[in-house]
């Protein structure tokens, strides 16, 4: 294997959305075709979720009423290598570097002390049907909206109930959505690999988890497409209003949270 630089684009007109997370030799991140540019970019706060694709930032929850979160829906207002956003009490800021071909993002996340919160980076693949999730173990994971909306199921990595996670495979009509007890993973698509690796900063105390979306047409009912989510998260749950406080992240004493994502590439000689 030999490391493939990485590059990273974002538009933080709608929402610091990732846009880009490529290599000289391909593209990581899926856009939707069924999503037109027009439809994602008019999106106010409180809008339904759309689905274009690409990585969208997921605070202060990924489910709940409050689908995918508040900042998606918001402009952030950049400076330099940061952005930053704010939604109700909460206020998040990322970093975005490239070094030596890694991208790093580094989260801060600012508001009342010892306030509850998720967050997740919602990155959508544009991988095919051989491609695999590789992660250490057999972590717990928690298989969640699964067998009926607002239910959770533990099981055991790979396990998503009854469908295996960490391999993909042509459309079978299933959809599952999972949080798996890993601060690491490696998706591997034929000659290329991506290595993600997340952690809270020193000094900050929380669970970080993996969500793992692996939809292959079954998934929305009706009008049923393909798409594969992994989603580095700060947390442990998909939703903020069902979660035991153990499985959320909480505001320091005061008032702050630090966590970042790091992306390596490489490729087969």
């Amino acid at each position: 294997m030999s490391a493939r630089p990485l590059t990273v684009r974002t538009d933080p007109a709608l929402g610091g959305r990732w846009t880009s997370l490529a290599t000289p030799e391909r593209e990581w991140l899926w856009r939707n075709p069924r999503v037109s540019a027009a439809a994602r970019a008019g999106v106010v706060p409180g809008d339904p979720f759309v689905d274009a694709g690409g990585g969208e930032e997921c605070l202060p929850t990924i489910g709940g009423p409050s689908d995918h979160g508040e900042v998606w829906s918001r402009p952030w207002t950049p400076d330099g290598e940061a952005a930053t956003v704010r939604a109700g009490d909460l206020t998040l800021t990322r970093r975005l570097t490239t070094h030596d071909g890694e991208v790093r993002a580094g989260y801060t996340i600012t508001g009342p002390p010892g306030a509850p919160l998720l967050h997740a980076v919602h990155l959508l693949l544009d991988v095919g049907p051989d491609a695999r999730l590789e992660v250490p173990g057999r972590p717990d994971t928690l298989v969640v909206e699964w067998p009926e909306p607002c239910a959770t199921r533990p099981a055991t990595w790979p396990d998503g109930g009854g469908v295996p996670l960490d391999v993909l495979g042509p459309d079978d009509g299933t959809a599952r959505c999972a949080v798996v007890a890993t601060d690491r993973l490696d998706v591997v698509d034929g000659a290329d690999r991506l290595r993600l690796r997340w952690a809270v900063a020193p000094g900050f105390a929380a669970p970080v988890s993996l969500v793992v979306w692996r939809n292959l047409g079954g998934w929305p009912e009706g009008a049923p497409y393909r798409s594969i989510g992994v989603e580095p998260m700060l947390g442990a749950e998909t939703n903020l209003d069902r979660a035991v406080p153990d499985r959320l992240a909480h505001l320091d004493g005061s008032g702050r949270m630090r966590w970042w994502l790091e992306a390596r590439a490489s490729r087969l000689d």
